[in-house]
């Protein structure tokens, strides 16, 4: 066998030996049990006291909906407005608007189109507090979704559907 087929097989092993326990944990954060990442809870409760969010509140889905579309539209501007960041040593041009905006919107669909080349179309600053960014915030902000819609799905319920914030 070649070294590809051992790579293919490892990952493969890789992802099923790693997907129940990761499936539990999520399980566990998502039903508030106590789990390993707990000792982060003051910051957490910092965070939330800053931002003037109360984690307990229950909202409705028209209150979910929104916090989630004031994240998406924070994160879609702060993609869009890449162009003028900072941190360019290479003197790489800056995305046009509409180069930005395409990137913004894939990367907010979970699409992750991409039609630049990496370090010679968009500056270092740009692929670390955009790009690896939205890799992380945008997958997120899908599974907090997801978790609110099981959440009502599990009780029976439209009228509350947990806390997007939580």
């Amino acid at each position: 066998m070649s070294p590809e087929i051992y790579g293919v097989l490892a990952q493969i092993l890789l992802l099923v030996g790693l997907s129940f326990p990761l499936g539990r944990y999520i399980a566990k954060v998502y039903k508030g049990k106590k789990v390993w990442s707990d000792f982060m809870r003051p910051v957490e409760r910092f965070i939330y006291r800053v931002a003037g969010i109360d984690p307990n509140e229950e909202m409705s889905w028209k209150q979910f909906l929104k916090a989630l579309l004031i994240v998406d539209v924070f994160w879609f501007v702060w993609g869009v407005l890449q162009g003028i960041v900072p941190l360019n040593p290479d003197g790489n041009p800056g995305q046009s608007v509409h180069q930005a905006f395409n990137t913004a919107i894939s990367f907010m669909v979970n699409c992750n189109e991409q039609h630049y080349s990496g370090e010679s179309g968009a500056t270092y600053l740009t692929q670390l507090c955009v790009i690896m960014l939205f890799q992380f915030v945008t997958v997120a902000t899908g599974m907090a979704a997801m978790a609110g819609v099981m959440k009502a799905l599990s009780e029976k319920t439209t009228q509350t559907i947990g806390n997007f914030w939580r």
